[in-house]
C-alpha cells in the first residue's frame, strides 16, 4: 500500500506531489486526460495549442517569486511581452505587472514537477471511504484502491461532497461561491495584429489572448482565446453543455464588435465551460490536514483566485504534514 494518493493534477496537486515525492510512495489521479488543472492547454493541430484556462502568472510572494525565477532559468516558463491593451476604459497596462507563461504551454509547471510522479488520468474519484486505518478509494473505471493517506486538490463543491463525512473543521461548512468561466478558442484567417492580449470592460467578454504572440509555434492561422466574465458566465453555464455554438457565437461577435478587427473566416470554434473556474474570497486557513486519519486538502480556493495561490495552499500543506 503507498503512502499517498492525491487527487489532481493542476498547481496545488503537483506541487505537493513534488514536496512529498522526495519522501513518501505516491500517486496522482485526475478525471482529465492530462496534467495542469484549470491551467491546461488544448492542441490545435500539431504544434499550435491554445491556453484555455488560467491566462499567465504574475508572482507576488517574495516565496513564489524565487520559484518562478528558477523555472525561468530552467526555461520551463517565460516572460509575455508584446501589447497588453485595456479596451472600453482609460486603464492602462501597468509595465510593472510582468506576466509569465510557460515554454510549451501554461500547463508546463504541473508537468515539469510531475515529471518523476507516477499519473493516472482520465480517472475520477467517486467515493472515499476509511477503514482500517487506510483510505479506501473508489473510481469511476470500477477500480478500488487503498492509500495510507489522501489528498484532495479538487473544487470546493467536488471536495465537500467527497469528504463532508471526514472534515470536521468549520471550514466545510462554509459557503464557498466559485465563480464559472466560459472559454472559446478560435482559429480564424491570418491578420497578424500587433497585440498579445486585450481586457475589455464589458459585460459578457472579459479577455481575449493572441496564442501566435506566445511565439511557441508557427501557424497559418491566427489563434485566439478568448474567455467570458465570471458574471455572465454564472448565468449560462449550467446550460452550456447543450448551447455550446450560441454562447461561443456571443463572446465571438462580441470580440469583433469591440475590437474593430476584420471578421475573418473562422476554421476552428470550440467552447470549454469552466463551471468551478475561480473563487474571489479566501478561507481563515491555507490548507487542511487532519494528522489522526491522514486526510489533507490544499487548493487555491483557500487562498485566492490566482494560481499562486493554489501553490501557496500546497506549500503550507506540505508543513502541516512535516510536522
Amino acid at each position: 500500500m503507498k503512502d499517498f494518493c492525491i487527487i489532481g493534477s493542476g498547481i496545488s496537486g503537483s506541487t505537493i506531489a513534488q514536496i512529498l515525492g522526495k519522501k513518501y510512495s505516491l500517486d496522482v489521479y485526475d478525471k482529465a486526460r492530462g496534467a495542469g488543472g484549470r491551467s491546461s492547454n488544448k492542441k490545435f493541430n500539431k504544434n499550435e495549442s491554445f491556453d484555455h484556462g488560467v491566462q499567465y502568472i504574475s508572482p507576488k510572494s517574495t516565496q513564489f517569486k524565487k520559484f518562478i525565477n528558477n523555472l525561468i532559468k530552467k526555461k520551463i516558463v517565460k516572460r509575455w511581452l508584446g501589447k497588453h491593451l485595456f479596451l472600453n476604459t482609460n486603464k492602462k497596462e501597468d509595465k510593472k505587472h510582468i506576466k509569465i507563461i510557460g515554454n510549451k504551454g501554461n500547463n508546463s509547471i504541473s508537468k515539469y514537477l510531475l515529471k518523476d510522479i507516477n499519473c493516472i488520468f482520465n480517472t475520477e474519484l467517486i467515493k472515499i471511504s476509511y477503514k482500517n486505518k487506510a483510505w479506501e478509494l473508489d473510481f469511476s473505471d470500477g477500480t478500488k484502491k487503498f492509500y495510507k493517506s489522501l489528498i484532495l486538490t479538487c473544487p470546493f463543491p467536488q471536495l465537500k461532497k467527497l469528504s463532508k463525512k471526514y472534515i470536521k473543521h468549520s471550514f466545510i461548512n462554509k459557503k464557498v461561491k466559485m465563480d464559472a468561466n466560459i472559454t472559446v478558442m478560435l482559429a480564424t484567417k491570418k491578420m497578424r495584429p500587433n497585440i498579445s492580449s486585450y481586457f475589455f470592460f464589458d459585460q459578457i467578454l472579459g479577455w481575449a489572448a493572441y496564442e501566435n504572440s506566445k511565439k511557441r509555434f508557427k501557424s497559418n492561422y491566427d489563434l485566439w482565446t478568448l474567455q467570458s466574465t465570471y458574471k455572465w458566465a454564472n448565468k449560462v453555464i449550467n446550460k452550456n453543455k447543450i448551447n455550446k455554438l450560441g454562447n461561443a457565437k456571443i463572446l465571438i461577435n462580441k470580440f469583433f464588435e469591440l475590437t474593430n478587427l476584420k471578421k475573418n473566416k473562422v476554421f476552428h470554434m470550440q467552447n470549454h465551460g469552466w463551471k468551478y473556474s475561480s473563487n474571489s474570497k479566501p478561507l481563515n486557513i491555507k490548507s487542511y490536514w487532519n494528522s489522526s486519519i491522514r486526510l489533507g486538502a490544499c487548493a487555491d480556493w483557500f487562498v485566492g483566485p490566482r494560481l499562486e495561490s493554489g501553490w501557496l495552499s500546497a506549500k503550507d500543506l506540505s508543513l502541516k504534514i512535516k510536522k
